[in-house]
């Protein structure tokens, strides 16, 4: 079997192909799936430069997000069979409710092998039938970064038509979440350094935007949008260099989604939380049920991904480096088949 392997914590030069891996074939209620297609998340460029912690699995195979077709089930499968159209779950532990302990060590591309190979073997509650109209490069989308987005929008913040959200950036999460919030009838406000990507964002129905490099007190014009009122969610995908920034732009009582570490860690002032009764939700991609609830919107609004690129299986690590560069706007996916 071929599949990818994070050999060194060198990037995408540590990122190598192993093309005689032992079969993979499943066991008690798991399925084996012909990955299609794969796709990239910020997180699996910091499994690539070993900067995700100590659960990272030895010589892991990387990348939580990929789709494909069942081609074989163990015992007592009941949920699929041979021949569906799936994507695996973030956390091949977490099917509903409250996250727990053993989520953390389920989560795919880290903890457990990941999705850039040839065959994988998931558990059945870690998979998931995908929308019928998408194809398996866009489902391939779907685990990670639309799964967070949903998440932080309609899970944690009860998201509802007449609201304003605040999104940051035009990578994967930030896409979905605009997508999401224009879906649920929400008004957004996208900040970028390019205005070209903000242009690209206005098409996709961004209602106000800014570039926060021309605008460096971007927060300040968040409030003048808003009337002075303040946003009522926020999907929060740099971390401590804009939380700050984010929780001035939040309305009384509004809700902030933290999701990424884009700007790096260091210690911010609290107090806003306190005095503007903001509720500061962690979230950690989703549970299978979340995904179940999110292909269900996706499949009734008809809604596509967006892709910046598409590369092929053997040419995965120039897919690394141009998630690196930051010049892509949405999704980078890895054609498997």
């Amino acid at each position: 079997m071929k599949a990818y392997q994070v050999q060194s914590f060198a990037g995408s030069d540590g990122v190598k192909l192993e093309t005689n891996l032992a079969d993979v074939q499943p066991g008690h209620g798991q399925i084996k799936v012909k990955v299609k297609a794969a796709s990239l998340n910020y997180r699996d460029q910091m499994v690539s430069k070993g900067a995700y912690g100590s659960k990272t699995k030895k010589n892991v195979i990387p990348l939580s997000d990929g789709a494909g077709e069942v081609v074989a089930i163990g015992e007592r499968v009941t949920r699929f069979k041979v021949g569906d159209r799936v994507a695996g779950s973030f956390f091949q532990d977490w099917i509903a409710g409250a996250i727990h302990g053993r989520t953390m060590d389920s989560a795919m591309g880290g903890a457990l092998d990941g999705m850039l190979a040839e065959y994988v073997v998931l558990s059945e509650y870690g998979a998931i039938a995908v929308p019928p109209h998408l194809n398996y490069q866009e489902a391939a989308c779907l685990p990670c970064a639309a799964l967070t987005a949903w998440h932080a929008l309609v899970e944690s913040a009860d998201l509802r038509a007449g609201q304003t959200v605040l999104v940051q950036g035009t990578g994967g999460v930030s896409l979905f979440a605009l997508q999401f919030s224009k879906m649920m009838g929400a008004s957004v406000i996208l900040t970028s350094s390019s205005d070209a990507k903000l242009e690209r964002a206005k098409a996709l129905g961004a209602d106000h935007l800014i570039n926060y490099k021309t605008n460096p007190d971007w927060e300040k014009k968040v409030y003048e949008i808003t009337a002075g009122r303040g946003v009522d969610v926020v999907v929060e995908v740099g971390g401590a260099g804009t939380l700050e920034k984010s929780m001035r732009a939040v309305r009384l009582g509004g809700t902030i989604g933290l999701i990424g570490v884009l700007t790096g860690a260091h210690q911010i002032d609290p107090m806003p939380v306190l005095w503007k009764s903001i509720r500061l939700n962690g979230i950690f991609v989703g549970s299978l049920a979340m995904f179940e609830a999110m292909n269900r919107a996706i499949s009734a609004a008809k809604s596509h991904p967006v892709i910046d690129k598409v590369f092929g299986f053997d040419d995965a690590p120039n897919a690394y480096r141009h998630m690196e560069s930051g010049s892509h706007f949405g999704k980078i996916v890895i054609d498997c088949d």
